[in-house]
């Protein structure tokens, strides 16, 4: 069974960063494809960032050059630098894992953290 614990959101004003950190049990990072998905009241979850464990990374078009996943095997912890935030990126956000066959194909059961709350204010 796979553990997902997110920290460090919080409030900031826009134009401000934040880091949230993943840690994951067992040697998820080193095993699982991991992904960063956010989720605003009434809309569906999304996924921003992904990562396989060779290092390969997907960001969505909208947040690059802005947002930057990374993981870290022997801490086993999955990273989303979150720079340049805007009240737009408002949002819950989650670690997820799964089994997969590249960074973009996932399969099988998705393990979720409980979500941590990031506010940007104007």
């Amino acid at each position: 069974q796979v553990q997902l614990v997110e920290s460090g959101g919080g409030s900031v004003q826009a134009g401000g960063s934040l880091r949230l950190s993943c840690t994951a049990s067992g040697n998820t990072v080193s095993t699982y494809c991991m992904a960063w998905f956010r989720q605003d009241p009434g809309t569906q979850r999304e996924a921003i960032a992904k990562i396989d464990p060779r290092g390969n990374t997907v960001l969505a078009d909208s947040l690059k050059g802005r947002f930057f996943i990374s993981g870290d095997n022997a801490k086993n912890t999955l990273t989303l630098q979150m720079n340049s935030l805007k009240p737009e990126d408002t949002a819950m956000y989650y670690c997820a894992a799964s089994s997969c066959a590249g960074v973009g194909a996932w399969y099988g059961a998705t393990y979720w953290g409980q979500g941590i709350q990031v506010t940007v204010s104007s």
